[in-house]
């Protein structure tokens, strides 16, 4: 039996083989290039594993602490993908720490091993140590330049982190004591099963749901738990900055979408509550982040805004299932494909950026002058994610905007949408502020802008599926239905 169901967890288990193959190859070999190589086939295989299980029937697995389906499927393809196209751009950046390439590629193969059980896990305790997992992984990453930047990043993102898994800890822990289960689907039917006044007359119950709302906030970078977001984006190496913009993200949004779903889908009145709960923050985090996000003049900072604001029209798919009740997969479904489009968008831009800043040294907009010019398909590139971020067609931002408010417009948001047109609008602004210094501002010095093979592949790479699910997105968004559809059976 258990034999069997360690060939269902096969992705996570071949990932962890191959961290810790690099970290002893690291101990052999000076050519350290070839650990890059390693961590990106142990993806491949990875990815493999993944793609052979998407046919197979949904199974929990490990007494129900773990599920194999479409959903967790879905995810864990994307996070490979994610971390596959950090490691490849990084190859521009780890002369910054060459003494510890080693540590640097097995780190971001464990935290990759612990977002990917975050998607599969159904349980209180396997979503818990899922995410202790990934998160103390990151811990590391984001302070691995040491400068007082990176120390002060790492020390920020370990403390604020810290907190917010004391409250998520709680969050559970109440949640336990007053069902009796850690089980996702087992608190269900306790929940199902008391009635309207019990549930209302039990306010350390809803104190849980709460605690657990604030503590998965902190993951997805919400307001008002985003606070540590700015910095930590800056003072972290700029390719950690992008893996934790979208992998952490899109393992949280996971984790939140299976929990609040599975767990607190039922009663009606009760999901009605959570997805109004969600809208309202949903509401309050795009304008936050696309209102400061104006004035930032660190590129890092700007996108670190930026992503709290696409935290917040993510959100707004978590409000749909919330508002839904369970009637439709459409809400589920916006999420998934919002969180692909938004994933190839913003490693893009960032990997745009990596090129750019290590050849002017410098994070600062105002530097990015007249790239245009000494490097215009740098500046091609990140113009085409920007616009994608603000969007526009013909770009993978239009088409996951117009989904995700669909579904939302159908479910009684109208008033949501129109706040998140509104912000859309404000953040092109500070959009096009950065195309505007790249085309139209005079170059401070004629040098062109090289890069690796690695970092052009992983940047042709993000800009391809920016425009194919811009253009064609009917396969991409059939995918993400059929992973919304097992989740949601």
């Amino acid at each position: 039996m258990i034999i069997s169901e360690l060939q269902l967890i096969m992705p996570e288990l071949s990932l962890l083989g191959f961290a810790l193959l690099v970290i002893l190859l690291d101990l052999f070999i000076k050519q350290k290039k070839v650990l890059a190589g390693v961590s990106i086939a142990g993806l491949i295989v990875s990815a493999g594993f993944t793609l052979l299980m998407w046919g197979a029937p949904t199974v929990d697995i490990f007494y129900g602490m773990v599920a194999v389906d479409r959903f967790a499927l879905f995810f864990k393809l994307l996070l490979l993908v994610a971390a596959g196209l950090v490691i490849l751009a990084s190859q521009d950046y780890v002369s910054k720490f060459e003494r510890f390439q080693g540590e640097y590629y097995a780190l971001v193969l464990l935290s990759t091993f612990g977002m990917m059980l975050m998607a599969a896990a159904t349980d209180l305790i396997s979503i818990y140590v899922a995410l202790e997992l990934s998160s103390i992984s990151l811990y590391v990453l984001a302070s691995f330049l040491k400068d007082q930047k990176s120390t002060e990043a790492g020390l920020k993102y370990l403390l604020v982190g810290a907190v917010a898994s004391a409250v998520l800890l709680y969050g559970m822990a109440l949640v336990f004591g007053l069902t009796g289960h850690t089980c996702l689907i087992c608190i269900a039917d306790v929940i199902q099963g008391l009635p309207i006044a019990g549930l209302l007359e039990s306010p350390a119950l809803l104190l849980g749901i709460i605690l657990l709302i604030a503590g998965f906030g902190f993951k997805i970078a919400c307001v008002p738990f985003q606070m540590w977001v700015p910095d930590v984006y800056e003072g972290a190496p700029t390719p950690i900055t992008a893996y934790l913009s979208v992998a952490s993200k899109a393992a949280g949004f996971a984790v939140v979408l299976r929990v609040f779903f599975v767990t607190f889908g039922a009663p009606v009145w009760l999901s009605l509550d959570w997805g109004m709960l969600f809208a309202v923050l949903s509401a309050i985090t795009m304008t936050v982040g696309n209102v400061v996000a104006i004035v930032q003049t660190n590129i890092k900072r700007l996108f670190g805004y930026s992503s709290i604001a696409q935290a917040g029209y993510l959100m707004v798919g978590l409000a749909t299932v919330g508002m839904a009740a369970g009637t439709d997969a459409l809400g589920q479904s916006g999420l998934l494909f919002f969180l692909a489009s938004y994933a190839v968008t913003n490693l893009g831009a960032f990997i745009a950026i990596i090129a750019i800043s290590n050849r002017i040294d410098s994070d600062m907009i105002d530097d990015y002058a007249g790239m245009g010019k000494r490097a215009p398909l740098l500046a091609l590139a990140l113009t085409l994610c920007l616009v994608s971020l603000t969007g526009l067609p013909p770009t993978a931002g239009l088409i996951a905007k117009i989904y995700i408010f669909s579904g939302a417009i159908h479910h009684g948001l109208l008033w949501l949408v129109i706040i998140g047109v509104i912000n859309s609008c404000i953040s092109a602004y500070y959009y096009f502020r950065v195309v505007k210094v790249m085309w139209l501002e005079a170059p401070a010095s004629e040098g062109k802008v090289p890069s690796s093979w690695a970092l052009r592949t992983a940047l042709f790479l993000c800009c391809l599926f920016v425009l194919l699910l811009g253009v064609v997105p009917g396969c991409f968004i059939g995918i993400a239905e059929a992973a919304a559809r097992i989740f949601g059976s």
